[in-house]
């Protein structure tokens, strides 16, 4: 799996400089050499997400040391490094279980996107009240608040790492995560300064208008991004979503279905959509969906998943059933009777 993290890289990288190298030839097909760049480099952004999920969910640590800067550098012109990266979506695996319930055992870093849309209680009949909010969960993925991105790197540093006795600075802060921090920034810095100097001379401008380059290439990137973490963080999280899943989508829209698998990269990336409420209540023994689906094929992941949810996810305790345990019901039920 880092083997394939890094061929995303490398091939990132050289799409970048094969852009570089169409508007040099071709100036004058500035829209045509952009589009032809930007679609597919917004594309393999969405597959960089979903492979740095299943990796820090299956094999964290990566092969070589060099590899950890490597993740998701094209996200943002800063942002977190790896290892923090890992606690962060660790922090939130902990604290929300139920998807629907979120923060239940503590701060999750993810609190701000779930409350743009479940603020108001359930949609119907307060659509219009979301209609403030809603249109607003793309724009700040786009600006960097979510996982690899700059925006979220702010807030976790302000949360992270926990201070020290009596309130005092957190004895590892400067020591260990201070070094980490900017050698992760540093990286991509030098990453994004490349790209400014693509923009330059290959292209016959002066030093002060490599941004016209650097910025088409952070555009695209962002709009993968942002997509992938809309359809893990907002998608997977949402009231709407596990209630359309509830009526058994898979049978009754099939097109659907088969449309988003292809743009996420194949069905046992779409089971990571379809079965995110297992994920979460099994983040290491089951780990990923999609990536299990690499090994033993996404139908067989698929039916075990659906399966996991007939039998239930957690067990009674005489406590009310949560709308998640009401929709999983609901879900497996209708999914049985479909077998």
């Amino acid at each position: 799996m880092w083997n394939v993290l890094t061929a995303i890289f490398v091939t990132q990288v050289l799409m970048v400089c094969e852009y570089c190298a169409a508007l040099a030839t071709f100036p004058e097909h500035w829209w045509t050499c952009t589009l032809c760049f930007g679609i597919p480099f917004s594309y393999i952004a969405i597959q960089n997400i979903y492979i740095d999920h299943d990796v820090m969910h299956g094999a964290t640590f990566p092969v070589y040391e060099w590899q950890k800067f490597l993740t998701h550098p094209f996200a943002d012109f800063f942002s977190l490094p790896w290892e923090e990266f890992v606690l962060e979506h660790n922090r939130h695996h902990a604290s929300t279980v139920d998807l629907l319930i979120q923060g239940e055992f503590g701060w999750d870093p993810e609190e701000f996107h779930y409350a743009l849309q479940q603020w108001a209680g359930p949609m119907g009949p307060n659509w219009y009240k979301y209609l403030l909010t809603v249109p607003w969960i793309p724009i700040i993925h786009f600006f960097g608040l979510n996982d690899t991105g700059s925006l979220f790197a702010l807030e976790w540093w302000m949360h992270f790492p926990d201070e020290g006795t009596g309130g005092k600075c957190n004895k590892e802060f400067w020591s260990k995560w201070v070094p980490r921090r900017v050698k992760h920034n540093a990286f991509v810095l030098s990453l994004w300064a490349c790209v400014w100097l693509l923009g330059t001379w290959p292209l016959g401008r002066p030093l002060s208008e490599g941004w016209r380059f650097m910025f088409a290439v952070s555009f695209f990137a962002r709009i993968g991004y942002s997509a992938a973490w809309m359809f893990i963080t907002n998608f997977t999280h949402s009231l709407p979503w596990n209630e359309f899943l509830a009526n058994d989508p898979g049978r009754t829209w099939p097109v659907l279905h088969n449309m988003m698998a292809l743009i996420l990269g194949g069905k046992h990336r779409w089971n990571e959509m379809l079965f995110h409420d297992v994920h979460h209540a099994f983040p290491n023994a089951v780990g990923t969906l999609s990536q299990r689906g690499r090994f033993h094929g996404w139908e067989k992941v698929h039916d075990a998943a659906a399966e996991v949810l007939h039998r239930g996810l957690w067990k009674a305790n005489g406590d009310e059933e949560t709308q998640m345990q009401k929709t999983q019901k609901k879900r497996s039920m209708m999914m049985k009777q479909g077998k």
